[in-house]
């Protein structure tokens, strides 16, 4: 390993080419579309943002929640455009920070891996804390809201996730998928009921909404656009995925197409049974539950808790994948110590970046819970923090992607304008989003502030005392020597 180690660091080439990819120790050409997709659906956490996003947009813009919805779905898109002009060129497990790398340079990369590290990060503290608050009243003998009982909930679920994880990459995006598809599968039997309850007389009520000022419109397409974070995560798979250029675009667009429409309908029955039921939207986060007792169907309540459960642990499955790419790279490039950035000779999974993350991530809500936190005061902040995380990295590979594009050679009328268009967008969603956070939830804005801060210090400490890995940011899987000879990478454990 340690050969392979130092071998990775300074590759050595042939007529430009090298020897040994610096991605070297993960798995290579592994897994096919399906499990692709699998990674891109299940960071979105589909099930659960189609529960959430309508309350939390009503209660922002007081309507018009199928219209910001839409609109933000139209914003991820172009987000799905701007970041295909890299997935179609590279394979990078660092995926956003790697593209922002290449095109703005080693500053802006910088601020790139602490907004993704921060947004995957807090996506899985929030993940596994809603899940073991889901799972808990599923339990015999169980109730949630309890500290002592969310904290064990949040180590077990951890653990799960640590040990499937460690098993290697196919395994844990079957299991994402199936979990997922089931998750999904509770969400439309509720919904379906919901809406053949309600009646007729209000299936045209969504649509004649009146829009909200400009102002709240922006916010509440800035809440919508938090639903579609994740769907990115796909690109981190660039080393192990068969065919990456083809497979990742593909997943990553029919991942915003698919949980769109999941969205688009979750929200339109909810704001149907609302009426139809007297049950409050705006704000309202049991509103799902709360509709479903109004189905009469016995057992609807219970399919879609443990739809929710098990939507939010597929999460937290496919974030800790995505985690462990991002610190895996950065190991790899000397940012974070290089044992990070090792990899098991067996799984051909990442188990340095394991390791470290996955302690980390699962520790610091118990330790929140432990100081006094009730796990639903937790939430928005752990949330929050990761939406303003995702939409910053969103936005700088934006910025960084006609740089990139004019630096080789291959931009054209369609990729300056789209990507400059979907950036001055994110910048407004981004300052929108904030201006919210910091009205809202004061703990949340107070993070965001000091994972910037240190980030800022760590930025200025790396370039002073490790140059060298600053110089080495931006390591993608490369082409090499087996490649060209049709044969297998000339290391143990690269396959």
């Amino acid at each position: 390993m340690r050969e392979l180690s130092r071998a990775v660091a300074a590759p050595p080439r042939v007529l430009g080419v090298s020897a040994i990819s610096p991605m070297a120790g993960l798995e290579r050409r592994a897994i096919g579309m399906v499990d692709v997709l699998a990674q891109s659906v299940g960071a979105t956490a589909p099930t659960a943002a189609a529960t959430t996003a309508p309350a939390l947009i009503a209660g922002q813009t007081g309507g018009s929640v199928l219209g910001c919805l839409v609109l933000a779905w139209v914003l991820a898109g172009l987000v799905n455009f701007t970041l295909g002009q890299f997935t179609r060129r590279m394979r990078a497990p660092g995926s956003l920070y790697t593209f922002t790398t290449r095109g703005l340079g080693t500053w802006a990369g910088f601020a790139s891996a602490a907004a993704q590290l921060a947004g995957y990060a807090f996506l899985c503290m929030y993940c596994l804390v809603v899940a073991a608050v889901a799972v808990l009243p599923l339990v015999p003998g169980g109730s949630s809201g309890g500290r002592v009982a969310t904290c064990l909930g949040v180590a077990v679920l951890g653990l799960a996730c640590f040990l499937v994880l460690r098993r290697g990459i196919r395994l844990s995006a079957r299991i994402t998928l199936i979990v997922e598809l089931v998750a999904v599968a509770g969400l439309l039997v509720a919904m379906s009921a919901v809406l053949a309850q309600a009646g007729w007389s209000g299936l045209a009520a969504p649509l004649a909404s009146a829009w909200p000022a400009p102002h709240t419109l922006v916010a509440g397409i800035a809440l919508g656009t938090t639903a579609f974070v994740g769907f990115e995560s796909a690109a981190a798979l660039g080393r192990e995925a068969r065919r990456p250029f083809r497979t990742i675009p593909r997943a990553m667009r029919w991942t915003v197409i698919g949980v769109g429409v999941a969205y688009v309908f979750s929200a339109y029955t909810q704001q149907i049974g609302a009426k139809a039921f007297d049950v409050p939207l705006g704000g309202n986060e049991l509103v799902v539950p709360q509709l479903a007792g109004h189905t009469g169907i016995p057992g609807v309540a219970y399919v879609l808790e443990a739809a929710l459960a098990t939507s939010f642990l597929a999460c937290a499955i496919a974030s800790f994948t995505a985690l462990s790419r991002v610190v895996f790279t950065l190991g790899r490039e000397g940012l974070l110590p290089r044992a990070v950035g090792s990899a098991d000779p067996l799984r051909g999974t990442p188990s340095g970046a394991l390791v470290a993350v996955v302690p980390g991530v699962v520790g610091l809500p118990i330790v929140m819970m432990a100081l006094g936190s009730s796990p639903a005061s937790l939430m928005l902040p752990l949330i929050s923090v990761s939406a303003v995380g995702f939409l910053g990295s969103y936005l700088l590979a934006a910025v960084a992607a006609p740089v990139f594009l004019h630096r080789i050679g291959e931009l054209s009328r369609r990729t300056l304008v789209i990507p400059t268009l979907t950036a001055l967008v994110l910048a407004a969603i981004v300052l929108t989003y904030i201006i919210v956070v910091a009205r809202d939830d004061r703990t949340a804005f107070v993070i965001v502030l000091l994972v910037a801060a240190a980030a800022t210090a760590a930025g200025f400490v790396a370039h002073r005392l490790r140059p060298h890995a600053i110089s080495e940011m931006g390591l993608f899987d490369e082409t090499t020597l087996g490649d060209l000879l049709g044969a297998a990478d000339p290391v143990a454990g690269v396959r």
